[in-house]
């Protein structure tokens, strides 16, 4: 389906959820007043509607933004009716939860508890029952004939054949297949594979079909060195008002996200391979701030205990500080507390030989420059702790590929540097895989199997599944 269709669909999906809250909150105060007022099951008196209003803006909040970063959202129009009641128990199930402890942590004794009960009960149902009325009720009125979109097809080679069984399988969402445009000299066939017969005509055939049927949308699906020769069905098309896509297979393969910028007045195609949702990125920013400062406050006596022992164990400083790449190779500090001995930089070519990883790195279980404190640490990464300085900062993040080395940045191939385009992170995919105990390039691809899948929610499990991870020490030297 149309990727902007998608967004429209997910948005209205977000306003259905606003609206279901919104009255499932103003019902469930009604049905508690009137409860309260007739004294029924000794329900006593519920405070003004007034003081219950920022629960309300808090409710509408946490529910569309939990939608969003488990996904809820995404394609909605393709999921089936069980992936969407899953989605909505879920969404409801962590919001309550959400919510309610929210409620708890601040002290919101005024809230009346059955109030907080009826409003989960109308949450569920009313959630449910919405988002139900609003996909059946979008589909019937998408598959009237009044609001049906008709395409013509310019091309009949493979890539007409499989935007053609696209639009055949968008039929419910009241897509409609009219024909095909062939060009060139061979004899025009229709492309096999499709659900029915279409007719193919000859180029000069498209401005006839313009007149004579109701065409909303031409696609062409064409080689790029066929795109100049029909630039003047393009010109006709655009002076008529017809829609005009152009399929883009002949552009570079790998990359993910393909839009069209404007820097001032000129156009400019976008390419890329990494995440483009400029909101969820932002968001992701600001859990990293938020977490970071609440983990540096709460943790900050183990800080303090960690850099006694540092201290009182071995010479030297508490903290050791070492250049590394961050985000497009930008080079930042790096904190951690120190784990080794202070010359341990010059010891590093007598192990080159007994080196247990795969180059770039170095790994070695036993690496004698480690202290014994500098083994503990490193076991529960304990020593990656100031790294939270570095996110607050802005040169990490808590989820992400870890930052490498300038020297080992130098031994990658071209294919390995595109995870440099991901902000760094405390923790990654493959540190709940085997830690330090993976090939250079299997580590790799699971960065950038991050980098290509990568959501809020993805980041949210990653960090949940971090924690039994280095508290069990599995997989660490």
């Amino acid at each position: 389906m149309f990727s902007r269709f998608s967004r429209n669909i997910a948005f209205t999906c977000v306003l259905n959820d606003v609206a279901a809250t919104t009255a499932a909150f103003v019902l469930a105060f009604l049905i508690r007043l009137w409860a309260g007022q007739d004294d029924w099951q000794r329900a006593g008196p519920i405070h003004l509607f007034r003081l219950y209003l920022p629960v309300l803006l808090a409710a509408v909040v946490i529910f569309p933004l939990l939608g969003y970063i488990l996904g809820a959202y995404k394609q909605v129009e393709l999921r089936r009716p069980r992936e969407i009641a899953t989605d909505i128990v879920k969404m409801a199930a962590l919001g309550l939860l959400t919510l309610f402890s929210a409620l708890f942590l601040l002290q919101g004794h005024f809230v009346s508890r059955s109030f907080l009960f009826l409003f989960a009960v109308l949450q569920f149902l009313l959630l449910g029952t919405s988002r139900w009325l609003l996909l059946i009720g979008g589909t019937w009125l998408r598959s009237r004939p009044e609001q049906r979109r008709h395409f013509i097809i310019v091309g009949s080679g493979n890539g007409a054949a499989e935007v053609a069984t696209l639009l055949e399988a968008g039929e419910r969402f009241g897509l409609s297949l009219l024909g095909f445009i062939h060009i060139g000299n061979e004899p025009p066939t229709s492309p096999a594979g499709l659900r029915r017969a279409y007719s193919v005509l000859p180029k000069e055939q498209l401005v006839k079909m313009l007149h004579n049927r109701i065409v909303d949308e031409v696609v062409f699906a064409v080689e790029k060195e066929e795109l100049l020769e029909l630039e003047p069905l393009m010109q006709q098309c655009e002076q008529e008002g017809v829609r005009i896509r152009i399929q883009l297979d002949f552009l570079p393969k790998g990359f993910s996200h393909i839009f069209v910028e404007h820097l001032a007045h000129v156009p400019l195609l976008t390419l890329a391979s990494t995440p483009q949702n400029d909101f969820a990125l932002l968001f992701k920013r600001t859990v990293d701030v938020i977490l970071s400062i609440l983990s540096l406050v709460v943790l900050s006596p183990l800080f303090l205990f960690l850099a006694l022992l540092v201290k009182l164990t071995s010479k030297g400083p508490v903290l050791f500080r070492q250049i590394r790449c961050g985000l497009g190779g930008r080079q930042f500090v790096l904190l951690k507390f120190r784990s080794m001995v202070v010359n341990a930089d010059e010891l590093l070519a007598d192990l080159r030989a007994l080196n247990e990883a795969e180059a770039p790195l170095f790994k070695m279980r036993n690496d004698p420059r480690c202290t014994k404190l500098g083994r503990w640490m490193r076991m529960f990464s304990m020593d990656e702790l100031p790294q939270l300085w570095n996110i607050l900062r802005g040169d990490m993040s808590l989820v992400g590929p870890r930052p490498p080395l300038p020297q080992e940045v130098e031994q990658y191939q071209p294919w390995q540097r595109r995870r440099l385009r991901m902000r760094p992170g405390l923790t990654c995919l493959w540190a709940l895989e085997g830690r330090s105990q993976l090939r250079f390039e299997r580590l790799t691809r699971l960065d950038l199997l991050y980098i290509d899948n990568w959501s809020v929610w993805l980041d949210l499990k990653i960090l949940i599944k971090t924690i039994p991870t280095v508290l069990s020490g599995r997989g660490a030297h």
